[in-house]
C-alpha cells in the first residue's frame, strides 16, 4: 500500500491541475481577450458569461497546491524557492484580477478596471506557463534542496511556455464565449478562436520539438522502442482534434469547439505527463523520493476523498444552474 500512496496522490494532484487549467483557463482566457472587445457593453457581456463560475474554478488551484505541500513536502520545498518570483506574480495577479472584477461593477469609469482585469489575467496565465516550462526544463537540486539562483527559471523555454499558455487560455476563452454568448461577442470570439488555434498549434509544435531535442530523457521516453508503438496515437489524436475544432468553428457549432479546445488542452497535458512521470521535480525527485510519511498521506487522503465529491457536485450544480446563453445588454450583478 505504501508504494501506491505517492502514485495515488500524484494522480489526485494531476487531476486538480487538469481541472484548474480547463475551468479557470477559460475565464482567464476571457480576461486575455478583454482588450479586443468592441466596447464596455461587450465586456459586460463577457463578464456575465463567467460571473457565476470564476471564483469556484480557483478551488482546484488551492487543492493542487495544498496537496503538493502535504503529500510531497520535499518537492514543495524545492519548487517554491525555485519559482518564488513567478509564483508571487501569479498570486498577486489573481488577487488583482478578483478586485478588478468586483470594483468594475461599481466604478463610474470601467475602462481602468477593464485594463486591470486584462493585465491580471494575462500575467497570471504567463506566470503559470513559466513555472511549467521551468519544471520541464529541470530544477537543480543538491542534498534535497534547491541549488539554483533566484532567476534560474528565466530561460527561453520557460518564457516560450508562458506565451504558449496565454494563447491556450485565450483559445479556451474564445470557444467558451462562442458557446455561451450571443451577438457580436459570439461572432468575434468565433473568428478569434480560428486565429488563436493556429497560434496554439505552432506553440505545441515548438514545445514538442524543443523538449526531446533538449532533454535526452524525454526523447528516450517518446522515441525508444517499444514506447513509440504505444505513444504515437497521442500526436495523431491531437492533430485530429485540432482539425475537428477548426471545422466546427467554420460550421458555426457552439458547444463542440469548446469541448474540442478542452480535449486539445488535456492531450497536451497528457503529453507532458508522459514525458516527465514519475518525476515531480525533473530530473531529480520522483513521486517516491518526494513523498511524505505514509501516515500523513493516508490521513489527508481520507479527508480529500470525502471532500472531492462535494467539490465536484458543487461545480456540476453551478454549471447546470447557470446554463444557457448570456444575451447582449445583460448585467453581471
Amino acid at each position: 500500500m505504501e508504494w501506491y500512496l505517492p502514485v495515488i496522490w500524484a494522480g489526485l494532484i494531476g487531476t486538480a491541475v487538469a481541472m484548474y487549467v480547463t475551468l479557470d483557463g477559460f475565464d482567464l482566457g476571457i480576461g486575455i481577450l478583454f482588450p479586443y472587445a468592441g466596447n464596455e457593453r461587450e465586456r459586460d457581456q463577457m463578464m456575465r458569461a463567467i460571473a457565476p463560475f470564476w471564483d469556484g474554478n480557483e478551488t482546484w488551484l488551492v487543492l493542487g497546491g495544498a496537496g503538493l505541500f502535504v503529500a510531497f513536502p520535499k518537492a514543495y520545498a524545492v519548487i517554491m524557492p525555485a519559482f518564488y518570483l513567478p509564483v508571487i506574480v501569479m498570486l498577486l495577479s489573481l488577487v488583482f484580477r478578483g478586485v478588478a472584477f468586483e470594483f468594475r461593477t461599481v466604478s463610474r469609469s470601467k475602462s481602468g478596471w477593464s485594463l486591470a482585469f486584462a493585465v491580471g489575467s494575462t500575467l497570471a496565465a504567463f506566470s503559470q506557463g513559466v513555472i511549467l516550462g521551468g519544471l520541464i526544463h529541470g530544477v537543480p537540486v543538491a542534498d534535497g534542496a534547491y541549488a539554483g539562483g533566484a532567476l534560474d527559471w528565466a530561460k527561453p523555454f520557460a518564457l516560450l511556455c508562458g506565451l504558449a499558455l496565454v494563447a491556450g487560455y485565450a483559445l479556451l476563452g474564445a470557444t467558451f464565449l462562442a458557446m455561451k454568448t450571443e451577438g457580436q461577442v459570439a461572432a468575434r470570439a468565433r473568428a478569434q478562436a480560428k486565429t488563436i488555434l493556429l497560434i496554439v498549434l505552432a506553440f505545441m509544435a515548438a514545445v514538442s520539438l524543443w523538449t526531446p531535442l533538449a532533454e535526452p530523457r524525454i526523447a528516450a521516453r517518446w522515441f525508444s522502442l517499444p514506447n513509440f508503438y504505444f505513444l504515437w496515437p497521442v500526436p495523431v489524436v491531437t492533430a485530429l482534434t485540432a482539425f475537428l475544432l477548426w471545422r466546427w468553428l467554420e460550421n458555426g457549432r457552439e458547444a463542440p469547439p469548446f469541448l474540442a479546445a478542452i480535449a486539445l488542452f488535456l492531450l497536451g497535458y497528457l503529453g507532458l505527463v508522459i514525458s516527465n512521470f514519475p518525476y515531480l521535480v525533473p530530473p531529480s525527485l520522483t513521486v517516491w523520493d518526494a513523498a511524505a510519511a505514509p501516515a500523513s498521506q493516508v490521513f489527508m487522503l481520507l479527508g480529500t476523498l470525502l471532500l472531492l465529491p462535494i467539490i465536484l457536485g458543487y461545480t456540476a450544480f453551478i454549471y447546470w444552474l447557470f446554463r444557457g446563453k448570456v444575451r447582449e445588454g445583460e448585467s453581471y450583478h
